[in-house]
């Protein structure tokens, strides 16, 4: 048996910059979004680090369809070189999006999508499938739970909520539940509302990515204010040389000279550095919490106040388990976007623009788009997510030649401040109009990632 599609939306998961853009490219083509976020309020996720600077200037930071929506209502594009803070993308964007009268009706927030299968039918059956409706089981703020149909489901969900563990081998130390208590998010707002909780303590920072790094930056500024913080290293490769960059070498000044403050602060004692370190357990005491780790030097034990996981994150498949997917083993990206996107072999400004082709699955109709895209990938962009639900709305509308068309308007090596961005009269960051753009790298005082500073991805120069 199977249900007619006639009438029914497309469901946009997640209400955050590519999520909004996926609804209003929808509404572009004729089709009825319907977005479900599991936050109370638009952007969530964004909100979580809003202390954080963007590395992408306005000019890439805000779709085009969601341009047309807001510009009959007064709304007034950002200054295009000024590098928002998240607050300000949610503040400035996203919020007066969500609020324009084609999009507000058509977003239910604090509804949390805990499942997506076809209406009738589990994954084993293959017959009629693309006939019947997408069936999206929803959780309410309250505990209750409804299933909704759709025509279409896109999952711009992100993978905010999903960090990966402490421990080695992509599973929990021991310990590490236990020890929640000591742990500290991904990008903590160290010299902001977190403040209290890193002062004058010890710290450890575990990761070697672009979350440690800011985070590894913020407390030195802290330990130079607050005499007593102690700021500890852990990375589990036998060098840190990634993390520094290329220093004089990287074609981007001030992605190099972001990555010789971090090798100074290491240099010069302020950052204790300790590689070749696996985090094997936590043993979580009244006060403190002792992290037991393997390394060259035989077994080591550490004695801190807080742990910071800076470990980057994973997309949650859990969700999508009654669908066909086709998903590379490793990076957890669909298989044919996952070559181009591969951390081992790319950096976020060689990655190519992609649309439905490269992104769909063998459910029809169904496409993982934005940050969860990438898998555990990392070094998204939006101006790339932009693109991809462009495509992903011409396809679902029937329009081939649209979604085939992909292309995005970026300086060759990204969309991110080349040069370090200067501070206008209102406090607000801006980026230098004589740079090229670039991607992966700011001087910006608080950048959202810090990427290998290599030209190729994680091992272009060796790890």
């Amino acid at each position: 048996m199977t249900t007619s599609h006639d009438g029914l939306p497309v469901v946009v998961v997640g209400a955050g910059p590519v999520g909004l853009a996926a609804a209003a490219h929808l509404l572009e083509h004729g089709l009825e979004p319907l977005v479900l976020e599991a936050g109370d309020e638009v952007g969530a996720a964004v909100r979580a680090w809003g202390h954080v600077q963007l590395f992408s200037p306005w000019r890439y930071d805000v779709d085009a369809a969601a341009a047309r929506l807001l510009a009959p209502t007064g709304w007034e594009h950002p200054k295009p070189t000024g590098l928002p803070t998240g607050a300000e993308l949610v503040e400035r964007y996203l919020a007066p999006l969500a609020a324009t009268a084609q999009l507000a009706p058509r977003i239910r927030t604090g509804a949390r999508v805990v499942a997506v299968s076809r209406v009738g039918s589990d994954k084993t059956h293959g017959r009629g499938r693309g006939e019947r409706p997408f069936l999206v089981r929803v959780r309410d703020r309250d505990g209750g739970v409804s299933d909704l149909h759709a025509r279409a489901v896109v999952d711009a969900s992100g993978t905010w909520e999903q960090r990966n563990p402490l421990g080695v081998s992509g599973l929990p130390a021991v310990g590490e539940a236990e020890a929640a208590p000591f742990l500290a998010g991904p990008l903590p707002d160290v010299l902001g509302v977190d403040r209290e909780r890193f002062a004058g303590r010890r710290v450890l920072v575990v990761g070697a990515g672009h979350s440690a790094t800011n985070t590894l930056l913020h407390l030195v500024a802290l330990a130079d204010e607050v005499p007593g913080t102690r700021v500890v290293w852990a990375v589990r490769g036998s060098s840190a040389e990634r993390s520094f960059g290329g220093g004089d070498r990287d074609g981007l000044p001030a992605r190099g000279a972001l990555g010789a403050r971090l090798r100074e602060a290491v240099e010069t004692g302020r950052v204790d550095l300790r590689t070749g370190s696996e985090v094997g357990a936590l043993e979580p005491g009244d006060r403190e919490v002792t992290v037991v780790a393997a390394t060259p030097r035989g077994e080591e034990r550490l004695v801190v106040d807080v742990v910071v996981a800076a470990t980057g994150f994973r997309p949650d498949l859990g969700v999508l388990r009654e669908l066909r997917l086709d998903l590379d083993p490793g990076v957890e990206a669909p298989t044919r976007l996952a070559p181009l996107i591969d951390p081992e072999f790319h950096s976020c400004g060689t990655v190519p623009p992609h649309g439905a082709d490269v992104l769909a699955h063998p459910e029809p109709g169904f496409f993982v788009v934005g940050m969860k895209s990438y898998g555990r990938a990392p070094t998204f962009l939006l101006a790339t997510g932009y693109e991809q639900v462009r495509s992903v709305a011409a396809h679902l509308a029937g329009d081939a030649e649209a979604a085939a068309d992909v292309r995005l308007d970026l300086p060759a090596t990204g969309v991110c401040a080349s040069a370090a961005p200067a501070v206008a009269a209102h406090g607000s960051a801006e980026v230098d109009r004589s740079g090229d753009g670039s991607c992966c790298g700011a001087g910006a005082p608080q950048p959202v990632g810090f990427p290998t500073g290599l030209p190729h991805g994680r091992y272009g120069g060796g790890r």
